[in-house]
């Protein structure tokens, strides 16, 4: 009962916070750049979007979408009216149309790279830029921003560079819904106030001191937290009325935005060596005098005086109190998210051909040839600054638009392919039943996760004098235990026509428009050749050169060496197969299962741009 209403207590006063931090957004909406909430939909996120609208004069924020174009950001050519009348008409963006107001990110962790960048081109320099369609115009613009993170893994997040300027970082997504009943002591009739008020606010240097270490102390390299964290506690005291930033004002800012920026966990403070003035005299008498033992014991009575702690250690102490337990842990999960490859959403393999599937991402200046597809309207846009001129030269008439070579613009498409795992497994030996016993393992750990990932699984086996295909490319769990009930072994190892049997399952699979992934298990003993016939010189030349096709083929494969002690030949081939080598003698089906997905997920996000 105790720990239930600890949590609860602990929800609250999360939940003030995040409702005193949007008092301050309200405040200074430009001067914060808004705030990242990473929160599903539901009563919690409303709660929060609902209040911050009333402290905001009831004015909702502009929606984008995460997928919105450059046109619609940044403006552009007014096509209906250039055409009607003749010359260039200005049509405004969102950008600028959201001057002095709100911007709402709808699933942010999902925007395009080409749109993170507008708008952090735009929050630090407080204009729009436009040139496109023929125009050449700058328009001031300050907003703030409100980027909502939907992201279901750990590793989903808004772009950094976005997250980076944007002063207030909440995460409501553990809270429930009894949390809705508690308000903070803001009410709008003290946000008009607070903003006449925000111009006047004076910092002392003490305060910038104690950011600046705090945010140091958190291992926060980027001076841009620590000024933002400083606009925070501005904030803070206008609400509260102050002419002076306040104590109570650094230790909210600091909690509200250096705490979530933090790399590591601050060290605790050392004590201070003991000076040697402070020492006692050797020459001295040590046995105390009757007067002085009476004094001492006088002393030992009082409870001892805590010397008052300086604004940054309290600083730091109060933002300590809010960083989450295991930050080690999820900095090293982000980082290791950080290293594979991004784009906007979704999982998928490798770039591939094509001309008309996909989500468009824009238009290119080209002729719709080879299948590409015309994308009428931006046609049309390019096409409209000239008319006047064209219809001079040509003497065409007024109500036909006239549209040359160059103003062809055709759609690009990004596609998303799924992968296929296809498990060489060196079933020969003493060892076979052991082996087949870990890739059986392994491909149903895969095929679990199947459903999310979008994945297939496929099994090659080779043993005696070939190899053969077990298991075809499938998503389906129980085809593949069926297949994996009685798996063979035993006999040589045709290491070559394994390698050969891979290579022709995996231009199938390309040719299905899907990503192959090869992961070979073997010790690299091979001593049967193509041919059939027995002898290691051979087998191993053979091996080699299948090696070498496969990689020609650019095929990813990953290496995994099961001998006991690994050879320099198996790690030979690995090198000619362009594949990652992993020797591990004592893999289990967990650990094969967590290599593959680690090295698909290493290509995955990556997609297809055509034409």
């Amino acid at each position: 009962m105790d720990g239930a209403r600890a949590a609860a207590v602990e929800e609250a006063g999360c939940w003030d916070e995040a409702l005193m931090a949007a008092a301050l957004l309200a405040v200074d909406p430009a001067g914060l750049g808004g705030v990242v909430l990473r929160c599903g939909p539901g009563a919690v996120r409303d709660a929060w979007l609902g209040h911050f609208q009333h402290l905001n004069g009831g004015e909702a924020p502009r929606r984008v979408p995460a997928h919105v174009s450059d046109g619609r950001l940044l403006g552009g050519l007014d096509l209906a009216a250039t055409l009607r009348t003749g010359r260039p008409v200005t049509e405004h963006g969102i950008l600028a149309a959201a001057d002095g107001g709100m911007l709402m990110l709808c699933m942010a962790e999902r925007l395009t790279a080409a749109a993170a960048a507008r708008i952090t081109s735009v929050l630090d320099t407080g204009e729009v830029v436009l040139e496109r369609d023929g125009l050449a115009e700058r328009r001031p613009t300050r907003f703030g921003v409100i980027a909502l993170d939907e992201g279901a893994d750990a590793d989903e997040h808004p772009p950094p560079a976005l997250g980076e300027r944007l002063a207030l970082h909440l995460d409501l997504s553990g809270l429930g819904g009894r949390v809705l009943e508690a308000r903070c002591g803001v009410s709008r009739a003290d946000i008009p106030s607070a903003r006449q008020r925000l111009g006047t606010v004076r910092a002392p240097q003490a305060t910038v001191d104690a950011l600046c270490e705090t945010a140091a102390a958190l291992g926060i390299g980027s001076a841009r937290a620590a000024s933002m964290a400083l606009r925070a506690a501005r904030a803070a005291a206008a609400l509260g009325g102050r002419a002076e930033v306040a104590d109570e004002d650094v230790i909210l800012a600091a909690r509200l935005v250096l705490a979530p920026r933090a790399t590591r966990v601050p060290a605790p403070p050392q004590p201070e060596p003991e000076r040697a003035e402070d020492a006692a005299p050797a020459e001295e008498d040590p046995r105390p005098s009757a007067a002085e033992g009476r004094d001492a014991e006088s002393l030992d009575r009082q409870p001892p005086e805590t010397p008052p702690q300086a604004l940054p250690e309290r600083t730091v102490a109060a933002t300590l109190a809010v960083l989450p337990p295991g930050l080690l842990a999820q900095l090293q999960g982000q980082l290791a998210g950080a290293t594979r490859a991004r784009t906007s959403g979704g999982r998928g393999g490798a770039p591939q051909r094509g001309q008309l599937r996909g989500r468009p991402i824009g238009v290119l200046a080209r002729e719709p040839t080879r299948g590409a597809r015309l994308h009428v309207i931006e046609t049309l846009r390019a096409a409209a600054p000239w008319q006047r001129l064209r219809r001079a030269q040509s003497g065409a008439r007024a109500t036909r638009v006239l549209v040359r070579k160059q103003d062809f613009r055709v759609t690009r498409f990004k596609q998303r392919t799924q992968t296929t795992a296809v498990f060489v497994v060196d079933a020969s030996g003493s060892a076979a039943l052991h082996r087949l016993g870990e890739a059986k393992g392994a491909v149903e750990l895969i095929l679990a996760e199947c459903y999310v990932r979008r994945d297939r699984v496929a099994l090659i086996g080779f043993s005696g004098r070939g190899a053969q295909i077990l298991l075809p490319p499938t998503r389906s769990l129980l085809r593949a235990k069926r297949s994996l009930a009685g798996l063979p072994g035993g006999g040589g190892t045709p290491l070559a026509s394994g390698l050969d049997a891979a290579r022709g399952l995996a231009d199938a699979v390309r040719r299905r428009g899907e990503t192959p992934l090869v992961i070979l298990l073997t010790d690299g003993q091979a001593n049967v050749g193509r041919n059939g016939k027995g002898g290691r010189p051979a087998a191993e030349a053979d091996a080699l050169q299948a090696a070498r096709l496969l990689r020609a083929d650019r095929t990813a494969a990953v290496l995994v060496d099961t001998a006991r002690q690994p050879r320099p030949l198996t790690a030979q081939l690995a090198r000619e197969m362009g594949a990652r080598y992993l020797p591990l003698p004592r893999a289990d089906a967990g650990a094969l299962a967590a290599t593959v997905r680690s090295f698909a997920q290493a290509q995955a996000h990556t997609s297809r741009v055509v034409p």
